[in-house]
């Protein structure tokens, strides 16, 4: 296995979103809000870097409400090994914000950039890039949303504006990458990757779609980004690895270096 480097231990543990277009970032010495509009679930649209005393949490939460509310998105409560109070959970719970019902805990994980990842050919198999063109980018946002179990974020005019200003905003950004896995022409899985030289890439995502699971196309998605982040010269990938992601993650050679646990709260919606 290869030798995962400290800095890529601490960018998995510590990195911050920086602020980009359609990114807010709302930053106060308790608390971390990230807000894009563009993507507006729980996940993208989330409160971390929580650092209060325990009197102050029903103070942090109510201010962190009155401050999402207006822009009526849902958030994700993002809590980490280093999250003051301890049981700040309980605090949530308390105030009906309960654990995410499809991943109540994740692992921070990390793969060393001169890891080999060896992956059968799948037959029909093609790897697109999904950022390239408004057609690849609503296919691969629809096969995330239907892997996860999600409602299709683009049906409407609405909701597809906001999808061709995220394409826009994520190809002015440089630095993210999403790919559309196709096999045979058809949509078969997505997957996202986001660059900070020289610390390291986060990969985020990566889905199949159950028709073609079982085919080894979640590990070509995986090599293919792990070459990505090679080219730019970073020192390896990190990611959440979900109570699914995480078995096959590992068995990549992936190593858990911390945890994440998530709250989902809609009363900002």
């Amino acid at each position: 296995m290869a030798a995962v480097s400290q800095a890529l231990v601490d960018f998995a543990n510590h990195h911050r979103q920086p602020p980009e277009a359609g990114v807010e970032i709302v930053e106060t010495p308790r608390y971390r809000i990230t807000l894009q509009p563009d993507f507006p679930i729980a996940g993208p649209n989330s409160v971390s870097w929580i650092r209060c005393r325990r009197d102050e949490s029903d103070e942090v939460i109510g201010e962190v409400r009155s401050t999402v509310a207006p822009r009526r998105l849902p958030v994700m409560w993002t809590l980490d090994p280093e999250t003051e109070p301890p049981d700040f959970g309980d605090c949530l719970a308390a105030r009906d914000v309960p654990p995410d019902p499809h991943g109540p805990e994740a692992k921070v994980m990390v793969l060393a950039i001169t890891t080999t990842i060896d992956h059968p050919a799948v037959a029909g198999l093609e790897i697109r890039d999904a950022l390239a063109d408004q057609v690849s980018f609503r296919m691969a946002d629809a096969v995330n949303s239907e892997a996860f179990g999600a409602a299709s974020r683009g049906e409407d005019a609405g909701l597809s504006a906001a999808l061709e200003r995220r394409r826009a905003n994520w190809v002015s950004a440089g630095n993210r990458r999403v790919i559309l896995a196709t096999v045979d022409g058809e949509p078969a899985g997505s997957a996202g990757l986001s660059l900070y030289q020289p610390f390291g890439a986060i990969i985020n995502g990566g889905a199949v779609l159950p028709k073609f699971r079982g085919r080894g196309i979640y590990r070509a998605m995986v090599a293919a980004r792990l070459e990505m982040a090679c080219q730019a010269g970073v020192e390896g990938l990190a990611v959440w690895g979900g109570a699914m992601s995480a078995p096959i993650l590992a068995g990549l050679g992936f190593e858990a270096v911390g945890w994440r646990r998530f709250y989902v709260d809609t009363s900002t919606a």
